[in-house]
Parts: structure tokens; sequence; C-alpha cells
């Protein structure tokens, strides 16, 4: 039931972090439905009538509770200070958090800093933003590198029952129908047609030592059969022996 890595021998892969992506990260992902359906984000947010910002860029202690990293600054976009950001999540699908938060979280070595964002665009897979107080080429750039922050508050609402972000998913723990535990959701792999719960339990290896085992079940309607976030847990058709 899965494709074997040749690069390391194991059963399935484990999605590796983006480039500048911190390694120890909750991962963010798109939202994903059971059939794998995508949405397409909104193509701008923010446009010109929007309430003024306050502030402009400024150097803060700390971040929100619910900070999450969503993505990384890589340059400057045009002339006119937006920026250029690649989103850890598909630009046009896991890319609408980026678009609806107004207050963005902005993090380089020991650096933080707060932002709020005047406009927002879809660029291909990347994401293109405008800051307050940001207007020319040079700021912009001097902003390469920071990898960026939103509040988990500030994600757009999802309208079907049936949808999800990644990061609501990751360390839920799975079991079959018959009851049996499959181990916990460790991390999610985009493979293009769906959404693929990676997950992790406890086993034992042929010399008697314990190891971590790993399951890839594809997250479409006729495996997974219930997400119960408040129960922390996720029912699947899927055999132990799998």
């Amino acid at each position: 039931m899965s494709a074997r890595d040749p690069h390391n021998g194991r059963e399935g892969a484990s999605s590796q972090p983006k480039p500048g992506q911190d390694a120890g990260a909750a991962t963010f992902g798109t939202f994903v439905r059971k059939l794998g359906a995508r949405r397409a984000a909104a193509e701008v947010s923010g446009a010109s009538g929007a309430t003024k910002p306050e502030g402009a860029i400024e150097s803060v202690e700390t971040l929100p509770e619910d900070a999450v990293e969503v993505g990384y600054i890589a340059g400057a976009y045009g002339l006119k200070g937006w920026i250029k950001v690649v989103p850890h999540a598909n630009g046009k699908s896991g890319g609408d958090a980026l678009l609806a938060a107004r207050r963005w979280w902005l993090v380089k070595g020991g650096e933080r800093k707060s932002a709020h964002c005047l406009q927002s665009k879809v660029h291909a897979d990347t994401i293109g933003a405008r800051f307050a107080g940001c207007d020319d080429r040079d700021l912009a750039e001097a902003l390469k590198g920071y990898v960026v922050h939103i509040a988990r508050s500030d994600f757009p609402k999802l309208d079907d029952e049936d949808e999800f972000y990644w990061l609501d998913l990751i360390g839920l723990e799975v079991e079959n129908e018959a009851g049996v535990a499959l181990g916990h959701v460790a991390d999610m792999i985009d493979n293009g047609a769906h959404s693929i719960l990676r997950i992790e339990y406890p086993s034992v290896d042929k010399d008697g030592k314990t190891v971590t085992g790993e399951r890839l079940i594809p997250f479409v309607g006729v495996y997974v059969k219930t997400v119960d976030r408040a129960a922390k847990r996720i029912v699947v058709d899927w055999d132990a022996d799998y």
C-alpha cells in the first residue's frame, strides 16, 4: 500500500523542511478534504479602501502563543516595496492563510518583528505582499531571509466539516474500525493528487531493538472514516498489517 523510498530503503518517505523552514517547527499545510479536492485562494486580499493600518514594521519581544510558521521571504517583488513569500503550503491552496492575515510576525536569528500587511496576492507558487512602512525595493530586499509566522486564530475558517488544516491533524491518534491503535499522525505529505497521513508507531526491528515504525494512509474518504478533533482521534479503514 506504500511506495518504497529508494534513498533510505524504508517504506514511504517523510516530508522534508523546505528552504527557510525551521526543521523543528510545527508543520503547516493547506486544508484537506477526504475526497482530495482543492480550493483556490482569493487572488487579492486587503485591496485599497481597507481599514488604514496602524504603525509600520517594528521589533517585538515575543510572538503570539498561537503563532504558526507559514513561509519565508525570498526577496523583493517589483519596485514599490512588495516582498515575495515562499509559503510552506502551495501558494494557491494553503496560501490563503497568508492572504487572510493582516498581522505578520517575522523572525530571523534572534530578531523578531511585527508587520502590518496592507495587501497580499497569489503570484504563481508564491505570495506577493506589501507592508506598511515598506515602500521601496531596498527596504523589501532587506527583509529577505525572514521566516513568516501568522496567528492560528487568523487562519480562514473552513466551510466544510470534511476540511481540515494539516496543523490540526498532526498529533491525533489513529485507530482502525476494529479499535486497533495504529499510531499518531507525525506529519502530512502532499503527493499532488491528495494528502497522506504519515503515522508513526512504536515497533521492534529484527534485532529486538525498539524502533519507530511508519504507515502512510491516503487522506481520502475510502480510508478515512471519521476525524474527531475534540477526542484527538482519527478512525480509518486500514489493516494493522499494512
